[in-house]
């Protein structure tokens, strides 16, 4: 039974290996010549400043908000999966739980839409 197995125990092991070959071989065969340049940070083209330029020092909060509606629905897309693999065998039941599911996101979606969340002006 555990022979099944075997196959990804060595796909798991040779990631493992390559992972920790490349962590200890970068520092050997990297460059070694460091500059100013080189260490700074590179923002395209344009000498970089000590804050961000928009808002005097403070990052938009619409950065935020379309990050966590990323996260929302990139999680709400996880937990649907299994419901498509599934779709025949859950039946009716299954559709009542997904539609349970869904409502409160698309409630808060639909919420975000008519707030102007969604619009980048």
């Amino acid at each position: 039974m555990l022979d099944l197995y075997v196959p990804l125990i060595v796909m798991f092991a040779l990631a493992a290996a390559f992972g920790l070959f490349s962590v200890a071989v970068a520092p050997l065969v990297g460059p070694r010549r460091y500059n100013r340049a080189k260490l700074d940070s590179y923002e395209c083209g344009i000498e970089p400043s000590p804050q961000p330029v928009s808002g005097g020092g403070r990052i938009p909060v619409a950065y935020y908000l379309t990050a966590m509606m990323f996260i929302l629905f990139d999680v709400e897309i996880v937990f649907l999966y299994p419901y498509a693999v599934n779709i025949d065998a859950l039946g009716l039941y299954g559709l009542a739980v997904v539609v349970v599911f869904l409502a409160p996101i698309v409630f808060a979606y639909a919420y975000e839409w008519r707030r102007g969340g969604l619009d980048w002006s």
